[in-house]
């Protein structure tokens, strides 16, 4: 995906401010052998780039001025409630250096699991993406979660996933395997079914006794 951007020398907030009354958003791209260079972007294209998924978690490709540079989009700040893009930040990537990305996970044949189409149960999405590491080459655009054999009261686990070659989960914290989807009974259908029990119970200890 291609980024158009220009360098931009007037910094600041007034500068910023005026920018963005012109329709661009200032931004910054760093990281790699080269300096920190201030940009500025059309804000309309950069707005709607950030409604697509691979936009946050591909290579892109960011021309300055002519010159372009392989980067991965770091972050961004909109305001609190207008549409409005105020700044985004790029980093440059090195083809023989591992990168550390967070990649959105699809999930799949969700409804025709067990789980769901058996149980009428629910399938809990524990995490929406993943972070991993890989050379710039090897990153996935997305990570797939095939829910097709999912059985209600069981889950799937990072090392459930198939991983692309080249891909490396990142684990953070002491659980190194952490549940990725969950399917369980819907919390009305387990009181109706504790109330249908209980119900029963009642009717046996109600009835009369057999006469001999």
């Amino acid at each position: 995906m291609k980024v158009i951007a220009f360098a931009r020398t007037a910094l600041g907030t007034g500068a910023s401010r005026r920018q963005r009354i012109a329709g661009q958003t200032p931004g910054i791209v760093y990281g790699g052998s080269g300096v920190p260079v201030n940009i500025s972007l059309d804000h309309n294209a950069l707005y709607h780039a950030l409604k697509k998924e691979t936009f946050h978690s591909s290579i892109l490709d960011l021309e300055i001025d002519g010159k372009v540079e392989k980067v991965l989009l770091r972050d961004f700040q909109v305001h609190a409630y207008k549409q409005l893009v105020l700044h985004a930040d790029f980093q440059r990537v090195d083809a023989s250096q591992k990168i550390h990305v967070k990649v959105p996970l699809h999930f799949i044949n969700g409804e025709a699991s067990p789980a769901v189409k058996m149980s009428a149960g629910i399938i809990s999405h524990v995490v929406s993406e993943l972070e991993v590491t890989c050379l710039p080459a090897d990153l996935p655009e997305f990570l797939t979660v095939d829910l097709g054999a999912l059985e209600i009261g069981s889950s799937i686990h990072l090392a459930d996933l198939q991983m692309p070659n080249g891909v490396t989960p990142v684990i953070h914290g002491g659980d190194d395997n952490p549940t990725i989807a969950a399917a369980s009974v819907p919390a009305g259908r387990v009181e109706e079914a504790a109330d249908a029990a209980a119900a029963a119970a009642q009717a046996i200890a109600n009835a009369p006794a057999d006469k001999k």
